[in-house]
């Protein structure tokens, strides 16, 4: 396969995945966020996982190791902010202090 075919291929695919994905997200509904995030977060952990990794390889030219470092940066903020955001999302399921447990 030339160069020009496999590119072809890889654009197609990534165009495919970007339609699917889109398609896949906007019919969730909002009470499935909270657990969608979730998996997110550990989907980035083996994101920046695999980014040490290839950061770490011996003999990387400087430029990937630039874009492992870029790939762990902004994986972990990811990471944190999915956290951050999901904790606040399951705050709001938590009964406040004094509310009637009896009423509903």
């Amino acid at each position: 396969m030339s160069h020009y075919a496999q590119f072809v291929v890889e654009l197609t695919i990534l165009a495919l995945a970007i339609f699917l994905g889109i398609e896949v997200i906007s019919k969730v509904p909002t009470l499935l966020h909270t657990p969608l995030m979730s998996g997110t977060n550990a989907i980035h952990g083996i994101v920046i996982v695999g980014a040490i990794i290839v950061a770490g390889l011996p003999d990387q030219v400087w430029w990937v190791q630039l874009i492992a470092l870029a790939a762990v940066a902004l994986g972990t903020m990811n990471v944190v902010g999915g956290f951050v955001v999901t904790d606040r999302m399951l705050e709001m399921f938590k009964r406040r202090p004094g509310q009637d447990e009896g009423k509903q």
